[in-house]
């Protein structure tokens, strides 16, 4: 008899409800977002300005549960449920006593998470009368979920992708121009602030902060446009928890729980979809889990940052955040794993770190391609450079495990495929393929851009 790998839900098991960790923590609401003209918390109707009502309410709103609309549940429906798979073969390969699962999100039409989110911002800006959507992307996941999401409701879509994954990401570009999109290269000429920045540093590789300035200006010269983004908001990182909570029933059909949770940790998004819901069960007198954020060493913003209020974008055009930062001018080195190449996290993560519910890990990107290929060769399916370093630290886990004699059974979210990411794959098989570091002295730099006024 076959050994029950694959833990599937119905359509109908797709959930009919987002979860809100804030109705769960302890400790008094979030901070608020600031206005940088006035240094005050931004009101409902600044938020207006760029975001529907129901997101606006999802964002700053404490109730546990938010309705999924009927039409997003539908288009969900292409691909979720998502698969809750144990990794057996990778369990064999390390020999390990720990039984490791992976919640993966590649089957979406974009290979990524993304669309979980994508496809109500769209939904809500077009209730709203928009007729077109603009964005950033870094690595290209969330610049095509925008343009999926758009495609799926009669609407266009510009994305502003960081140059370097631009270059890096090929069929990224395709993709999003397969459903409609245009895609630009950031810093562009296309912008006042991304044509400052080719004055001062015509090579410059980009940065999620640059690209979200070049789509927030963009968006203040066209009313017929919503602004979307991929991570770090409450509202975004709610969406996801449709992931943590499949996840949850998913384990009850295995008859087993996670003692250990790991995700990758750019924004946030990922890492919140997964784990959150967890974290809800815990926080409401359940089970306790080990949530682990896993950020490259060469964008430590959990490991490194420091706390306080800073822009999200690096032309200063949207609110104050309080955050983990390592300051909005902060460039990062080009690593391949773009989509967690960003100078901030999302508020509610950074409350979670603070509340000890979760644990940062930063680690080099060859480490994370090595274990990306160990995981390849034994599950059949290759992880996004994003999703690599979440199957590092899974990996090290059962590794430790193993040392121990301790048996635990440890999740790791598979955020996306890396079909789009052979180039990477391939210098890391070449050899060329490097661990870029950030020295004290570029930390200190960007550390200086942050508001000193707004610092906690």
């Amino acid at each position: 008899m076959l050994e029950r790998t694959k833990f599937l839900l119905d359509e109908q098991d797709i959930p009919t409800s987002w979860y809100n960790l804030a109705a769960d923590l302890k400790g008094g609401p979030l901070a608020p977002a600031l206005n940088p003209a006035t240094g005050e918390p931004l009101t409902r109707d600044e938020m207006a300005y760029t975001m529907p009502e129901q997101l606006i309410e999802q964002e700053i709103g404490t109730e546990r549960e938010y309705e999924i609309p009927d039409p997003v549940r539908q288009i969900y429906a292409l691909w979720r449920p998502s698969p809750l798979i144990r990794a057996r073969r990778l369990e064999r390969a390390l020999d390990t006593p720990a039984r490791i699962y992976y919640k993966y999100e590649g089957v979406a039409p974009t290979g990524s998470h993304k669309p979980n989110t994508g496809i109500p911002q769209a939904y809500y800006n077009k209730l709203a009368g928009k007729t077109g959507l603009v964005t950033e992307t870094g690595a290209g996941q969330w610049g095509s979920a925008t343009a999926l999401s758009a495609n799926f409701f009669g609407m266009t879509a510009k994305v502003y992708m960081v140059r370097v994954s631009f270059e890096q990401k090929p069929y990224r570009r395709a993709l999003m121009e397969t459903y409609g999109a245009v895609c630009v290269p950031s810093p562009s000429e296309e912008t006042a602030v991304g044509r400052a920045i080719l004055a001062e540093h015509p090579d410059s590789p980009g940065s999620l902060g640059i690209a979200t300035s070049e789509a927030l200006e963009a968006f203040g010269t066209d009313p017929s446009l919503g602004y979307v983004l991929g991570s770090a908001a409450n509202h975004v990182l709610l969406h996801q928890t449709v992931i943590g909570q499949e996840a949850i029933r998913q384990f009850a059909l295995a008859d087993d729980y996670p003692d250990i949770v790991v995700g990758c940790a750019g924004g946030g998004s990922n890492l919140a979809g997964l784990a959150f819901p967890f974290l809800g069960e815990q926080l409401r007198g359940g089970r306790a889990v080990r949530v682990l954020a896993v950020e490259p060493a060469a964008c430590p913003t959990l490991t490194q940052g420091v706390v306080a209020y800073d822009y999200a974008d690096t032309g200063r055009l949207g609110p104050l955040f309080r955050m983990h930062t390592l300051g909005h001018e902060f460039v990062p080195p080009p690593v391949h794993a773009g989509g967690l190449r960003a100078h901030g996290i999302g508020p509610m993560i950074t409350r979670t770190v603070e509340d000890g519910l979760i644990e940062p890990v930063a680690v080099p990107q060859t480490r994370c391609f090595e274990a990306g290929v160990q995981f390849a060769r034994a599950e059949g399916v290759l992880p996004a450079p994003e999703s690599t370093h979440a199957v590092r630290v899974a990996v090290d886990e059962a590794i430790r495990c193993r040392e121990e004699g301790t048996s635990r059974t440890i999740l790791f979210g598979l955020s996306g495929h890396g079909h789009f990411d052979l180039v990477a794959y391939q210098k890391y098989f070449a050899g060329i393929l490097e661990d870029d570091a950030v020295d004290a002295a570029a930390l200190a730099r960007a550390a200086a851009s942050i508001p000193r006024m707004a610092a906690v």
